[in-house]
Protein backbone atom coordinates (compact mmCIF):
# COMPACT_ATOMS: atom_id res chain seq x y z
CA UNK A 1 0.00 0.00 0.00
CA UNK A 2 0.65 3.69 -0.74
CA UNK A 3 0.26 6.91 0.59
CA UNK A 4 -0.69 9.79 -1.64
CA UNK A 5 -0.76 13.82 -1.02
CA UNK A 6 -3.40 16.23 -2.00
CA UNK A 7 -2.99 19.86 -3.40
CA UNK A 8 -3.86 22.52 -1.24
CA UNK A 9 -7.23 23.35 -2.50
CA UNK A 10 -8.64 23.66 1.44
CA UNK A 11 -6.65 24.22 4.74
CA UNK A 12 -8.15 20.53 5.37
CA UNK A 13 -6.09 19.26 2.41
CA UNK A 14 -2.73 21.09 2.42
CA UNK A 15 -1.01 18.91 5.29
CA UNK A 16 -3.63 15.91 4.62
CA UNK A 17 -1.39 12.54 3.52
CA UNK A 18 -3.88 9.72 3.09
CA UNK A 19 -3.79 5.97 2.50
CA UNK A 20 -5.04 4.53 -1.39
CA UNK A 21 -6.50 1.33 -0.59
CA UNK A 22 -5.58 0.06 -3.03
CA UNK A 23 -5.11 -3.27 -1.28
CA UNK A 24 -8.61 -3.49 0.03
CA UNK A 25 -10.66 -6.01 -2.23
CA UNK A 26 -14.23 -5.89 -0.52
CA UNK A 27 -15.80 -2.82 1.24
CA UNK A 28 -18.80 -4.80 2.73
CA UNK A 29 -18.02 -6.84 6.04
CA UNK A 30 -19.14 -10.52 6.15
CA UNK A 31 -22.27 -10.14 8.34
CA UNK A 32 -21.98 -12.82 10.63
CA UNK A 33 -18.38 -11.67 11.90
CA UNK A 34 -20.13 -8.23 13.20
CA UNK A 35 -20.88 -7.26 16.35
CA UNK A 36 -22.40 -3.72 17.77
CA UNK A 37 -20.03 -1.70 19.25
CA UNK A 38 -21.14 0.75 21.78
CA UNK A 39 -18.87 4.03 22.11
CA UNK A 40 -18.20 5.03 26.31
CA UNK A 41 -17.53 8.90 25.53
CA UNK A 42 -15.05 7.88 27.77
CA UNK A 43 -17.40 7.64 30.42
CA UNK A 44 -17.72 4.27 32.98
CA UNK A 45 -20.76 2.40 34.08
CA UNK A 46 -22.07 5.06 36.50
CA UNK A 47 -21.61 7.77 33.86
CA UNK A 48 -18.50 9.92 34.67
CA UNK A 49 -16.16 10.46 32.94
CA UNK A 50 -12.85 8.63 33.33
CA UNK A 51 -10.76 9.10 30.21
CA UNK A 52 -10.98 13.09 29.00
CA UNK A 53 -11.34 13.99 25.23
CA UNK A 54 -13.18 10.87 23.83
CA UNK A 55 -16.98 11.66 22.82
CA UNK A 56 -18.72 11.21 19.23
CA UNK A 57 -17.22 9.71 16.26
CA UNK A 58 -18.94 7.37 13.32
CA UNK A 59 -20.52 4.79 14.32
CA UNK A 60 -18.93 1.59 14.00
CA UNK A 61 -19.21 -2.48 13.98
CA UNK A 62 -16.78 -4.36 15.41
CA UNK A 63 -15.51 -7.09 12.99
CA UNK A 64 -14.58 -10.51 15.45
CA UNK A 65 -10.96 -11.47 14.65
CA UNK A 66 -9.69 -14.71 15.03
CA UNK A 67 -6.64 -14.20 17.57
CA UNK A 68 -6.23 -18.10 18.29
CA UNK A 69 -6.08 -19.64 14.91
CA UNK A 70 -7.06 -23.45 16.28
CA UNK A 71 -8.36 -25.00 13.58
CA UNK A 72 -5.04 -27.16 12.64
CA UNK A 73 -4.39 -28.50 9.40
CA UNK A 74 -7.28 -27.39 7.72
CA UNK A 75 -6.96 -25.31 4.45
CA UNK A 76 -8.48 -21.77 4.37
CA UNK A 77 -8.62 -19.58 1.41
CA UNK A 78 -8.23 -15.87 1.58
CA UNK A 79 -11.55 -14.48 0.32
CA UNK A 80 -11.30 -11.07 0.82
CA UNK A 81 -8.85 -8.43 2.21
CA UNK A 82 -10.89 -5.43 3.79
CA UNK A 83 -10.44 -2.11 5.86
CA UNK A 84 -11.24 -2.66 9.75
CA UNK A 85 -12.41 0.48 11.33
CA UNK A 86 -11.26 -0.85 14.50
CA UNK A 87 -7.75 -1.26 13.94
CA UNK A 88 -5.16 0.36 11.79
CA UNK A 89 -4.10 -2.72 10.46
CA UNK A 90 -6.04 -4.73 7.56
CA UNK A 91 -8.18 -7.75 8.13
CA UNK A 92 -8.53 -10.98 5.56
CA UNK A 93 -11.84 -13.03 5.86
CA UNK A 94 -10.46 -16.28 4.98
CA UNK A 95 -12.62 -19.36 4.33
CA UNK A 96 -12.13 -22.79 5.61
CA UNK A 97 -12.38 -25.98 3.72
CA UNK A 98 -15.55 -27.05 6.01
CA UNK A 99 -16.93 -23.54 5.03
CA UNK A 100 -16.65 -21.74 8.29
CA UNK A 101 -15.70 -18.31 7.68
CA UNK A 102 -13.08 -15.99 9.62
CA UNK A 103 -11.33 -12.46 9.69
CA UNK A 104 -7.72 -12.73 10.54
CA UNK A 105 -4.99 -10.18 10.71
CA UNK A 106 -4.04 -9.47 6.79
CA UNK A 107 0.31 -9.86 6.91
CA UNK A 108 1.72 -7.75 4.46
CA UNK A 109 1.72 -9.23 1.24
CA UNK A 110 -1.03 -11.66 1.52
CA UNK A 111 -3.04 -11.96 -1.81
CA UNK A 112 -6.68 -13.08 -2.53
CA UNK A 113 -6.61 -16.97 -3.20
CA UNK A 114 -3.92 -17.97 -1.39
CA UNK A 115 -3.99 -20.68 1.32
CA UNK A 116 -3.13 -20.34 4.84
CA UNK A 117 -2.66 -22.90 7.43
CA UNK A 118 -2.02 -23.20 10.96
CA UNK A 119 -0.38 -26.39 13.23
CA UNK A 120 2.81 -27.22 14.03
CA UNK A 121 3.17 -29.31 10.62
CA UNK A 122 2.45 -26.40 8.31
CA UNK A 123 5.37 -24.14 6.69
CA UNK A 124 6.58 -21.33 8.10
CA UNK A 125 5.09 -19.25 5.28
CA UNK A 126 3.84 -15.78 5.04
CA UNK A 127 -0.04 -15.81 6.47
CA UNK A 128 1.01 -19.83 8.36
CA UNK A 129 0.45 -19.83 12.43
CA UNK A 130 2.68 -22.21 14.20
CA UNK A 131 4.48 -22.29 17.39
CA UNK A 132 7.61 -20.39 18.42
CA UNK A 133 9.28 -24.11 18.47
CA UNK A 134 8.88 -24.94 14.68
CA UNK A 135 9.70 -21.17 13.22
CA UNK A 136 13.48 -21.44 12.02
CA UNK A 137 15.87 -18.72 13.77
CA UNK A 138 15.61 -15.14 12.12
CA UNK A 139 11.73 -15.36 10.91
CA UNK A 140 9.68 -12.51 10.79
CA UNK A 141 6.66 -12.87 13.00
CA UNK A 142 3.81 -11.07 14.50
CA UNK A 143 0.23 -11.67 16.37
CA UNK A 144 2.31 -13.14 19.30
CA UNK A 145 0.99 -15.52 22.36
CA UNK A 146 2.51 -14.78 25.68
CA UNK A 147 0.93 -17.87 27.19
CA UNK A 148 -0.22 -20.68 25.18
CA UNK A 149 -3.77 -20.66 24.30
CA UNK A 150 -4.15 -17.31 25.37
CA UNK A 151 -4.33 -15.75 21.76
CA UNK A 152 -1.84 -13.16 19.74
CA UNK A 153 -1.56 -10.13 22.06
CA UNK A 154 2.12 -8.60 20.47
CA UNK A 155 2.69 -7.46 17.50
CA UNK A 156 -0.51 -6.47 16.15
CA UNK A 157 -0.92 -3.06 14.95
CA UNK A 158 0.13 -2.08 11.10
CA UNK A 159 3.13 -2.25 9.96
CA UNK A 160 4.89 -4.28 13.43
CA UNK A 161 6.39 -7.29 13.37
CA UNK A 162 9.12 -9.43 15.86
CA UNK A 163 12.13 -11.67 15.20
CA UNK A 164 12.42 -14.76 16.31
CA UNK A 165 16.45 -14.90 17.36
CA UNK A 166 17.32 -18.15 19.47
CA UNK A 167 15.64 -20.70 21.48
CA UNK A 168 16.69 -21.95 24.91
CA UNK A 169 15.13 -25.10 26.46
CA UNK A 170 11.46 -24.30 26.76
CA UNK A 171 12.10 -20.79 25.74
CA UNK A 172 12.04 -18.57 22.64
CA UNK A 173 13.95 -15.17 22.71
CA UNK A 174 12.36 -12.80 20.63
CA UNK A 175 13.26 -9.17 19.84
CA UNK A 176 9.38 -7.17 19.87
CA UNK A 177 8.85 -4.37 17.89
CA UNK A 178 9.51 -1.32 20.68
CA UNK A 179 13.30 -2.80 20.98
CA UNK A 180 12.95 -4.90 23.88
CA UNK A 181 14.41 -8.65 24.18
CA UNK A 182 12.17 -11.05 26.32
CA UNK A 183 11.40 -14.70 26.92
CA UNK A 184 8.28 -16.85 25.40
CA UNK A 185 7.49 -19.87 25.95
CA UNK A 186 7.81 -21.94 22.43
CA UNK A 187 4.56 -23.64 23.33
CA UNK A 188 2.96 -20.17 22.21
CA UNK A 189 2.10 -19.49 18.77
CA UNK A 190 3.04 -16.66 16.06
CA UNK A 191 2.05 -15.96 13.10
CA UNK A 192 4.64 -15.54 10.09
CA UNK A 193 5.37 -12.44 7.93
CA UNK A 194 4.64 -8.54 9.12
CA UNK A 195 1.31 -7.07 9.60
CA UNK A 196 -0.12 -5.02 7.12
CA UNK A 197 -0.29 -1.58 5.98
CA UNK A 198 2.75 -0.59 6.69
CA UNK A 199 2.88 3.14 5.51
CA UNK A 200 -0.01 3.89 8.31
CA UNK A 201 2.58 5.64 9.99
CA UNK A 202 3.02 8.39 7.28
CA UNK A 203 -0.64 9.50 7.52
CA UNK A 204 -1.75 12.87 8.69
CA UNK A 205 -5.10 13.67 9.46
CA UNK A 206 -4.62 17.71 7.93
CA UNK A 207 -7.32 18.85 9.96
CA UNK A 208 -8.92 18.23 13.46
CA UNK A 209 -12.00 17.01 11.90
CA UNK A 210 -10.67 13.67 10.88
CA UNK A 211 -10.06 13.20 14.70
CA UNK A 212 -13.54 13.88 15.50
CA UNK A 213 -14.95 11.41 13.08
CA UNK A 214 -12.30 9.07 14.63
CA UNK A 215 -13.99 9.98 18.39
CA UNK A 216 -11.62 12.15 19.72
CA UNK A 217 -12.49 15.62 21.13
CA UNK A 218 -9.79 18.48 21.20
CA UNK A 219 -7.23 18.16 23.33
CA UNK A 220 -6.31 20.61 26.28
CA UNK A 221 -2.67 21.18 27.43
CA UNK A 222 -2.08 21.48 31.11
CA UNK A 223 -0.11 24.33 30.70
CA UNK A 224 -3.09 26.09 29.70
CA UNK A 225 -5.32 25.29 32.29
CA UNK A 226 -5.60 27.03 36.17
CA UNK A 227 -3.88 25.50 38.68
CA UNK A 228 -7.34 24.08 40.23
CA UNK A 229 -7.69 22.13 37.58
CA UNK A 230 -3.98 20.40 36.94
CA UNK A 231 -0.64 21.01 38.74
CA UNK A 232 1.28 22.57 35.50
CA UNK A 233 -1.54 25.29 34.91
CA UNK A 234 -1.41 29.03 36.04
CA UNK A 235 1.52 31.18 36.21
CA UNK A 236 1.87 34.85 34.33
CA UNK A 237 1.95 34.79 30.47
CA UNK A 238 2.96 31.45 28.70
CA UNK A 239 5.21 29.34 31.75
CA UNK A 240 6.42 26.11 31.35
CA UNK A 241 4.63 24.67 34.43
CA UNK A 242 7.44 23.02 36.14
CA UNK A 243 8.15 19.02 35.33
CA UNK A 244 5.69 17.78 32.64
CA UNK A 245 3.49 15.66 35.09
CA UNK A 246 -0.30 13.92 34.56
CA UNK A 247 -3.18 15.96 35.82
CA UNK A 248 -2.80 13.27 39.01
CA UNK A 249 0.92 14.61 39.49
CA UNK A 250 2.28 11.72 38.08
CA UNK A 251 5.98 12.61 36.34
CA UNK A 252 6.04 12.35 32.97
CA UNK A 253 8.78 12.42 30.36
CA UNK A 254 10.56 9.40 31.31
CA UNK A 255 9.80 8.31 34.88
CA UNK A 256 9.36 4.48 34.92
CA UNK A 257 5.28 3.53 35.83
CA UNK A 258 6.13 -0.29 35.39
CA UNK A 259 6.52 -2.22 38.64
CA UNK A 260 9.45 -2.92 39.82
CA UNK A 261 8.56 -6.42 41.29
CA UNK A 262 6.26 -7.36 38.48
CA UNK A 263 7.22 -11.62 38.55
CA UNK A 264 6.98 -11.15 34.47
CA UNK A 265 10.20 -8.90 35.09
CA UNK A 266 12.43 -12.16 34.39
CA UNK A 267 11.74 -13.29 30.74
CA UNK A 268 12.95 -9.29 29.81
CA UNK A 269 16.28 -9.75 28.85
CA UNK A 270 16.74 -6.00 27.54
CA UNK A 271 14.26 -3.47 28.27
CA UNK A 272 12.88 -1.06 25.06
CA UNK A 273 14.35 1.59 23.59
CA UNK A 274 11.43 3.23 21.76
Amino acid sequence: MAVKKFNPVTPGTRHKIAGTFTDITCSVPEKSLLEPKKSSGGRNHAGKMTVRYIGGGHKQMYRVIDFKRAKDGMAATVATIEYDPNRSARIALIVYADGQKSYILAPNGLKVGQTVLSGDAVAPEVGNTLSLANIPLGTVIHAIELYPGQGAVLARSAGTYAQLLAREGKYAIIKLPSGETRMVLCACRATVGAVSNPDHSLEQHGKAGRKRWLGRKPHNRGVTMNPVDHPMGGGEGRSSGGHPRSRKGLLAKGYKTRNPKKTTSKFIISKKTK
